[in-house]
């Protein structure tokens, strides 16, 4: 059964007209998306630091946003997330995802660096992926300037941003495997509702294609922006189930909503990951709806969901 107040939340959407993402042009999507974000989004949780900063890249400097949690002494070197926000790789920026990465750090009690990684259309597949990495390699780099302790180090994100955390994952394996030493040593991998697969052809994308959050219409014009050609879909850096093997990958946790088109191939990640002997914490909240994590005003499994994820750091962290 679809949660209550995801049902309610999406009656609302529907009853104000709110056009489907495919109907729109980028920076049209962009806006709506940041305006319609203070209706369903908690109050800011106080943080005892926020610092806007930049990373260097391969496209030009990579904005991010530091946070270090409320509490917490400001010498302490203390654990990292680098995290991606969702948004199909098109939409999304670091004011849209501050208030889960203000209680992400809160909870995990670590430090927490939001990326703002170049999106399509303007900048196709794979300048997100080029960035996502730049950025992980650029925090584990500064750990001392930055006060965190870079072998206690996660990648995580929603949607799109779960998809760049598992692909950044299998491209510093990749890294250190070739005898790369300054490759980040990623230690967790914190993926919510993460696209894994472009081939979009499982059961879920099936059973929920109209009248959810997401809809297929949306996904093939996020895809249409982001990608250069339905080849890229074969493209492990986009499709990371289709890498040919996720051994020796970092533990994960995999979130999974039940009335979400990516249910599945998140499902599947968790699954091959399981089976190529990564240790995988596996939670679907079953009656959710894709991108409830951000919802927390309206949807209350929001903030439940956000309290596991920050025991699951704090375990993997070894703070538990």
């Amino acid at each position: 059964m679809l949660d209550t107040e995801a049902k309610s939340f999406l009656d609302a959407v529907k009853a104000a007209g709110r056009p489907d993402v495919s109907t729109l042009t980028p920076p049209d999507a962009r806006q709506l998306y940041k305006e319609t974000r203070g209706a369903v989004t908690p109050e800011p949780p106080e943080v005892s630091e926020l610092d806007n900063i930049a990373a260097p890249g391969p496209h030009g400097p990579i904005p991010l946003r530091y946070y270090r949690p409320a509490g917490v002494d400001k010498r302490e070197p203390i654990p990292v997330l680098v995290f991606y926000h969702g948004g199909g790789w098109v939409i999304g920026d670091l004011d849209t995802h501050d208030v889960v990465c203000r209680s992400l750090a809160n909870e995990a009690r670590c430090a927490v660096v939001s990326v703002d990684y170049r999106m399509g259309p303007e900048h196709k597949f794979p300048a997100a992926v080029d960035d996502a990495y730049a950025a992980a390699h650029w925090v584990a780099g500064e750990a001392k300037s930055l006060r965190i302790d870079a072998d206690r180090l996660a990648v995580g994100g929603d949607s799109a941003g779960g998809n760049l955390a598992a692909v950044v994952a299998l491209m510093a394996r990749g890294k250190r495997k070739d005898g790369d030493a300054t490759a980040p040593k990623i230690g967790y991998q914190l993926l919510i509702y993460p696209a894994t697969d472009m081939h979009m052809d499982t059961q879920s994308h099936k059973s929920f294609a109209k009248d959810h959050l997401l809809t297929r219409d949306s996904m093939d014009w996020f895809q249409l922006q982001y990608l250069n050609g339905t080849a890229d879909r074969d493209d492990w850096r986009a499709s990371p189930l289709r890498a040919k093997s996720l051994a020796g990958l970092p533990p994960a946790y995999v979130l999974v909503a039940g009335h979400d088109p990516l249910r599945d191939e998140g499902e599947a990640y968790a699954v091959a990951l399981k089976q190529a002997g990564v240790p995988v914490v596996f939670r679907e909240f079953p009656g959710q709806i894709h991108g409830f994590v951000v919802l927390g005003k309206v949807i209350p499994q929001a903030t439940q969901a956000i309290a596991e994820m920050g025991t699951a750091l704090k375990l993997a962290f070894g703070q538990g």
